[in-house]
């Protein structure tokens, strides 16, 4: 069987049965994911026996990870959903020039991101609020993590690429080998040769390295995928990277915005201690946990949602959203109620700092309520880029963390002098609003397109090769 018939017994395994095919795809994620998110509390972990500036000195490096994660995962969300609105509609050729404008952006990418944080990497951090006690820290890290970031860039668009036609198998299973290397690495490179911080991101660097390695090996050599790489025959296409960007780039700029809020929720943090902004971090590596299942669902959803879609079959698209919804948000409620509980425990393997244990307990038993509204509006943005909109996602991000959150921490710590826990109930505030605007935007699409199904689900009509 050739990989084009392979491709169109999986399109009509998920048209059969829709079901089977969210959970087919989502468990790979789901499994990837979940060692990956071992190997950052592991990490967490380690960096945290070298003490609360240690665990300070990686946060203010957060918001700048978050910003390359950002453009390369909200661009590769663009071409999971253009390659799965072709294969949808039965367009290979396209389906590969996707691809091949994928690997393109990439590199572009990593060349101008990697040369900026090299050249104006400490200035930044200095810039962004780290303080002299954790810079040299700080910097060692971003230093050694910029030699990393084309690799991790890049293995990131492969990634893309496959779960666009929807295998999720294998890209989770590369990612979850070099997550395993990273952790059997991480106490080598920190303790046994004494590099501390600078030790995680050589452990790290490493690892995406020998991803990207695998990746190139079966992708261009083994021939693993359903999509051909041609990169010597590439022809830029207007038209395609149109539909990735109008879905990327939003999505980056969500992400990005997501990165600038942590860092603006790191210099409020700070005006409490360097303790504050690590119980922070402590925290967000246990929320990664808590949205391990929510986050496997979301990105399926997308997959599903434009293959469907792409399919200009309706009926299908509606019945997916609403089982994958309504199963995100039953986890979601389960989970709430066992972070609450647990929550003591849970950082206690971070840290034995008192104060750092307080203040992570107090976020994870607030925000445990607003679980459940992230386990729908998150979806929902994923499931809006399965229809080809990008700015929906963009809009929420933007209304969530600039519009509500960040204000109201401000005002509430600044203006009014409330105490810490205050910043935790801007953030809850933001997450009802974004649910309930998230929820309309879906509703929105599905009445637009059961009334008209139009769109790129007639790209072979609108597109001709290297168009």
């Amino acid at each position: 069987m050739t990989s084009v018939d392979k491709k169109s017994s999986r399109l009509n395994e998920f048209l059969e049965s829709p079901e089977k095919g969210l959970w087919k795809l989502a468990w790979p994620v789901m499994a990837g994911m979940g060692i990956q998110t071992l190997y950052t509390i592991v990490d967490m972990i380690f960096i945290g026996r070298l003490g609360g500036e240690a665990i300070a000195a990686i946060a203010f490096n957060m918001p700048l990870f978050f910003f390359v994660l950002g453009l390369t995962m909200g661009l590769g969300a663009g071409v999971t959903a253009s390659i799965a609105r072709f294969i949808g509609a039965n367009d290979k050729i396209n389906a590969d020039n996707s691809a091949e404008h994928a690997v393109v952006m990439g590199v572009g990418i990593s060349i101008v991101i990697t040369t900026l944080g090299a050249i104006y990497g400490r200035d930044i951090l200095l810039g962004i609020g780290a303080t002299e006690s954790v810079i040299d820290s700080s910097w060692s890290y971003l230093r050694v993590i910029c030699i990393g970031l084309p690799f991790m860039v890049l293995s990131a668009f492969f990634r893309s690429i496959l779960v666009g036609e929807g295998d999720t198998k294998f890209p989770m299973t590369v990612a979850a080998l070099g997550t395993v290397l990273n952790i059997i690495l991480d106490p080598i490179f920190i303790f046994t040769l004494g590099l501390g911080v600078a030790g995680a991101a050589w452990a790290t660097a490493i690892s995406q390295i020998t991803v990207f390695t695998i990746f190139i090996y079966m992708l261009f050599f083994k021939e693993h995928s359903y999509i051909t790489f041609r990169l010597k025959d590439f022809s830029p296409s207007s038209y395609i990277t149109k539909d990735i960007i109008k879905v990327g780039l939003p999505a980056s700029m969500s992400m990005i915005i997501m990165s600038f809020g942590q860092l603006v929720f790191n210099r409020i943090l700070i005006h409490f201690s360097t303790d504050a902004v690590a119980a922070y971090q402590i925290s967000g590596r246990i929320d990664m946990v808590i949205f391990l299942p929510i986050l496997s669902i979301s990105y399926t959803l997308t997959t599903l949602v434009g293959m469907f879609f792409g399919s200009a079959r309706m009926d299908k698209v509606k019945h997916i959203i609403y089982y994958g919804l309504s199963r995100s948000f039953m986890i979601a409620v389960v989970t709430s109620a066992l972070v609450y509980f647990t929550a003591p425990k849970l950082v206690l393997l971070f840290t034995d700092i008192p104060y750092i244990q307080e203040t992570a307990v107090t976020y994870l038993r607030l925000m445990a309520f607003v679980y459940p509204f992230v386990a729908i509006a998150l979806p929902c943005g994923r499931i809006l880029q399965g229809f080809g909109l990008g700015m929906p996602l963009l809009v929420i991000t933007l209304i969530r963390v600039l519009l509500i959150s960040s204000p109201l921490a401000i005002f509430f710590i600044f203006v009014q002098d409330r105490p810490l826990e205050w910043i935790w109930y801007s953030m809850m505030i933001s997450t009802a609003v974004a649910f309930v605007v998230a929820v309309g935007w879906v509703m929105w699409a599905l009445k637009k397109y059961s009334v008209q199904p139009t769109g790129v689900q007639h790209a072979k009509t609108q597109l001709k090769p290297n168009q």
